[in-house]
Parts: C-alpha cells; structure tokens; sequence
C-alpha cells in the first residue's frame, strides 16, 4: 500500500517560529546538510586505510619525481662534474661529496651554476629518503589495517592494491577477476577492444608466487593468488582477524602448480597460458572465492 504524505517540515518550521521564512529554512537546511557532509568525508578520509593510500600513493610520487629529477641531475653534472655518475645513486654521491667538503661555502664554489647543480643533487637524495621512510610507515601501519593481505601480498603490494580498489571495502567487494588485473587496466580495455589478448596480472605481478612461477604456468599461479587476495580482502574488511587457513591454502596451491615444471603435479582445467577476461578470475579450484562474504 501507500504511505501517508510526508510531513510539510517548512511549514511547521515557519509556524513553530523555529524561522522566520521558507528562504531562511532553506538557508539553514543547506547548512547543515553542508556540514554533515563535510564531516563524514573527514571520517572517511581519516579512516586507517585511506592513510594507507595517501601514503603509497606518496611513496610512487615521490619515487617517480626523484627518477625523473636524477635524469635531469645526470645531464646537468655530466658537463659540470666529470666524476658524476647517473642515477639516483650518482646524485646522492654528487650531494654527499659536496656536503663532506665542509671548507667550502656555496660562496666560494666555482659558481652559481655549480651550486645548482649540487642543490638539485640534494633534492633527489632528499626525495629517495622521503619515499624509504613512506616505505617504513606502510610496512607498519599495513599489517593492522589489513592483516590477511598484508601478510599474504606483503605490505606495499597490499596497500597497492586497496589503493588500486579505492579503500578496502572497495576491494573486498570486488571478485578475483578484478583483483587480478588490478593495475592492468589499459592492457584490459585495450584486449576488450579486441587490440590485445587479455592480460594475465597486473601488480600482483611483482608477488614472488607469480614472478617466480614460470611463464606456462603465471596464468594459473596469479589466478589462484587473486582467489585468496580477494578472501583475504573481505576477512580483514568483515572481520579483522587474521585466518592462517587462507596462506596455508595459497602455499599448497603454489606447490601443487609449481610441482608442474616436474611433471609430478596435477592438472587443472586450464592450459596455464589463458588470463582471465576480468569476469571470472578462478580456475576451477578455487572455487571459494565465488562465494560471497563468507568472513
């Protein structure tokens, strides 16, 4: 059936007195729907693992602008400093030989350029020690926001990923497929388009399971690694705790597949070349992880 009407709030706000006028009503109205709004982006952008994406992200930036800046330092102090070597390691060794030569003031340099030179040096030593320290940070905070994933991914391929999903809920939502490509997105669209065949991984590439499973055999190995991700995303988002079940399991599937270079493991339904079309992700033995939330 229906409901009744609702009731005519702006009215009875006028009539109670609680305002003077419709327009004031409305005044008042988009003021605290504003700052209702304001505060609950605040909580969510405080939320533990929206640090951690702030903090990755953070990280790559600081790790891509001091690459590009080395390239830049090499460049420069190739005509400048003979002894200069490329790299983010030539420009902390150009920003420390100077630094050590404690007798001479930026004054009594040969010139400005020189000076130059040496500053930027010491920006991409500054940069590189910026992103070790973000490394740190996420290395320590990943295992108390994601226990399950941070064990099982480590802790900069786990904050990668929630990064990659938008949040941790984002990602625990989210089926093995997706997880599996996550961070091959173009590699993705481009095959959809029908311009590529389909990608096998995206980042859980840099996994040990998948980089150091032989090439035959990386499709089936970074299929079972999103199964358990993805089992691993929605334990730690519903519950919290860490399951040892889930990384027991992941190691008797790697062997089993790993056991295959022998000829003394078992086959699956696959060939190990296929990837995944970003809609199924699993390779018949997984097949917990189409079941939905069960942490």
């Amino acid at each position: 059936g229906r409901g009744g009407a609702p009731p005519e709030w702006r009215a009875m706000a006028v009539d109670e007195g609680v305002v003077d006028s419709r327009a004031t009503y409305y005044d008042r109205l988009h003021a605290a729907t504003k700052a209702a709004t304001g505060s609950a982006v605040r909580e969510r952008e405080r939320a533990d693992d929206q640090q951690l994406v702030h903090a990755v992200r953070a990280m790559d930036d600081c790790e891509q602008l001091a690459n590009e800046l080395a390239e830049r330092v090499a460049a420069w102090a190739g005509s400048r400093f003979p002894s200069s070597s490329p790299g983010i390691a030539g420009a902390r060794a150009l920003a420390d030989e100077e630094r050590t030569d404690e007798a001479q003031t930026d004054e009594e340099r040969t010139d400005e350029l020189d000076r130059r030179v040496v500053s930027l040096a010491t920006r991409v030593a500054e940069l590189a020690d910026e992103r070790d320290a973000l490394e740190t940070t996420i290395e320590r905070t990943a295992p108390a926001v994601a226990p399950n994933l941070a064990a099982m991914a480590g802790a900069t391929l786990a904050a990668r990923l929630i990064a990659l999903a938008g949040g941790l809920e984002s990602l625990a939502k989210k089926p093995a497929g997706t997880v599996q490509v996550l961070g091959a997105e173009d590699a993705l669209f481009a095959h959809l388009a029908g311009r590529a065949p389909s990608p096998k991984h995206g980042v859980i590439y840099t996994h040990e399971f998948v980089r150091g499973t032989r090439p035959d055999d990386r499709g089936s190995a970074a299929r079972a690694l999103a199964g358990k991700l993805a089992l691993a995303a929605r334990v730690d988002h519903y519950a919290g705790t860490y399951r040892a079940s889930l990384h027991d399991d992941l190691r008797e599937r790697m062997a089993t597949i790993r056991a295959r270079a022998d000829g003394n493991g078992e086959t699956d339904g696959g060939d190990g070349t296929d990837g995944t079309d970003g809609t199924d992700g699993t390779d018949g033995t997984d097949g917990e992880t189409r079941g939905g939330n069960d942490a």
